[in-house]
């Protein structure tokens, strides 16, 4: 009986414990590494299959990169087209791949293709290039076609006549006008080398129109019962003269108020135009300037000159229709950066030019 007492105490002996709980945490450090090995194979195979998709390649497809396009953005692109599979995979294994910097155009790529292959085909170049061209606010016709002409298969020559042809129509043209000068939306444009001159300019017209529709240039009731095509070269007086933004809507109401007033403009701008373009050192309009023989210039000729002399930007079209309230009839150059000072007598005027030339700004 006493040899029962000692082995069941040995069973119980609480030193005896220690000893088993090492193989049972080696046990458990042995399932959870067991399972880690399997979630990471699975991760990883799940990855591989997303890197190099089972079955063959499917049939074309195109994307188009966009200028200035990011590798997260073409990985966007690709799989929209299910050209990869994943695009954030697509993102992280350009990136472990030691990164790329793919160039903007039209590639044609097997759907469900392995990303290695999608790569290498971004890596040769785009199959059709694009050329850009950025027309800002302010340019004459003559402008945008020396900057056509600097793209190196298009010719400036061919755009300009094509734009004076009347082959080309914006909607706001008249029957009788055949330019579309002021009649093209400065922007930055893509293009293809399908495109032509013709096509080019067919797409700024429209995006002219759009614009100008959009801004009200086809409502009724246009301000000063001025039409579409006039607002429009009035826009294009804005554009020309006003500086800084918040002169815009001010220097449209002196030009609005003169035109009520039957007072001619007298528009720095009209007479530059009038000369070919052609300006003085420090932008000025001397007095003999303001005697050339030409329907543009306002100066002589009463009322809005024949045709717009620059294209206005959304902003000075949407200023030539909201005019700001006052009743100025003059304005003037009173800073350096172009801000003018504007006036509602002729002798309030004239002493702006004078002290803007006391402080140094050549009006």
């Amino acid at each position: 009986m006493s040899e029962t007492l000692f082995d069941q105490e040995h069973d119980d002996d609480p030193w005896d414990r220690p000893r088993r709980r090492p193989r049972r945490l080696l046990v458990a450090v042995g399932v959870v590494a067991a399972l880690l090995v399997a979630v990471l194979g699975g991760t990883w195979l799940w990855v591989k299959a997303k890197i190099d998709p089972p079955g063959p390649p499917g049939e074309q497809a195109s994307i188009v990169v966009p200028e200035g396009a990011t590798t997260a953005d073409i990985a966007e692109l690709l799989a929209e087209e299910a050209i990869v599979s994943d695009a954030s995979v697509f993102g992280y294994y350009v990136r472990f791949s030691g990164g790329a910097s793919f160039q903007a155009g039209e590639y044609t790529i097997a759907r469900n293709s392995a990303m290695g292959e999608v790569v290498e085909v971004l890596d040769q170049g785009p199959q059709i290039a694009f050329d850009q061209l950025t027309v800002p606010e302010g340019l004459t016709i003559e402008e945008v076609a020396e900057r056509v002409g600097s793209v190196e298969r298009l010719s400036g020559e061919r755009f300009l006549e094509v734009a004076q042809s009347g082959s080309v129509r914006s909607k706001f043209q008249p029957d009788d006008v055949d330019s579309l000068e002021g009649l093209l939306f400065p922007d930055t444009y893509r293009f293809d080398e399908t495109e032509d001159e013709a096509d080019l300019l067919a797409r700024m017209v429209a995006l002219f129109d759009s614009v100008a529709t959009d801004v009200g240039y086809d409502e009724k009731g246009l301000p000063g019962g001025l039409t579409p095509y006039e607002a429009i070269i009035v826009a294009s007086l804005v554009e020309s003269e006003a500086k800084v933004p918040q002169d815009r809507g001010k220097i449209s109401r002196v030009i609005h108020n003169r035109l009520e007033d039957g007072m001619r403009l007298q528009i720095d701008a009209t007479v530059i135009y009038a000369r070919g373009g052609q300006r003085r050192e420090g932008g000025q309009v001397l007095n003999r300037d303001t005697e050339v023989d030409s329907p543009y210039n306002t100066y002589q000729v009463p009322g809005l000159p024949p045709t717009p002399i620059t294209i206005p930007g959304r902003a000075a079209l949407e200023a030539a229709l909201n005019p700001e309230p006052g009743d100025w009839l003059f304005y003037v150059k009173y800073e350096t950066d172009g801000t003018h000072a504007f006036a509602e007598t002729g002798a309030e005027h004239s002493r702006l030019v004078a002290e803007a030339k006391a402080r140094g700004v050549n009006p």
